[in-house]
């Protein structure tokens, strides 16, 4: 499956119902790709990423969402989701810029422990059909896709955040175990 380390993270169950990746999704932040599991540090997170949809036809547009399931903290989170980011009408083979930023991006400032990132993307039925919540905290990715008729996801990444001063870390469980950077 290609999503496996969205399983042993818990992605899919906490955030996210079983799922095919189908469309490349490329986030970038500074220029650092994230790659599942990666580990980062509040201000290396500060900026919004660059987002890159993968596809061919442009006519297609998609949502981004990025939530936190472990709002406020990991051990106890009351205001899973927390919704960081919402980008909307994203045409196929283009990135973020290109679509319609409806909540704006809010950087991720974990206080306790460490927080998973998940940016979600989602098939929309047409342009100018998504809407943005009213309210940030205990967002429900599954509602909203259901809301929309969004259908399933069509590709997830996902990063662990921590505060500047924070120590340790969640085991990395990606493909890519020897290429594990902290930034």
């Amino acid at each position: 499956m290609s999503n496996d380390s969205l399983v042993t993270s818990r992605i899919v169950g906490d955030v996210l119902d079983p799922f095919r990746s189908t469309v490349d999704l490329t986030v970038l932040y500074d220029g650092r790709f994230v790659i599942n599991g990666m580990e980062f540090r509040s201000p290396a997170v500060s900026g919004k990423p660059s987002v890159e949809i993968g596809g061919d036809d442009i006519s297609v547009t998609y949502t981004l969402v990025m939530v936190d399931p472990d709002a406020p903290n990991p051990s106890n989170p009351t205001l899973r989701e927390y919704l960081h980011w919402m980008v909307t009408d994203i045409p196929g083979s283009m990135d973020d810029t290109y679509g319609r930023e409806v909540v704006c991006y809010e950087s991720p400032t974990p206080t306790t422990g460490i927080h998973r990132m998940v940016l979600v993307l989602f098939r929309q039925l047409g342009r100018n059909t998504v809407y943005a919540p009213s309210m940030r905290h205990n967002f429900n990715t599954r509602s909203f896709a259901r809301r929309y008729n969004l259908g399933a996801p069509v590709a997830a990444k996902y990063f662990n955040c921590q505060r500047q001063a924070g120590s340790g870390g969640r085991k990395f469980t990606g493909p890519y175990t020897s290429h594990r950077q902290q930034i």
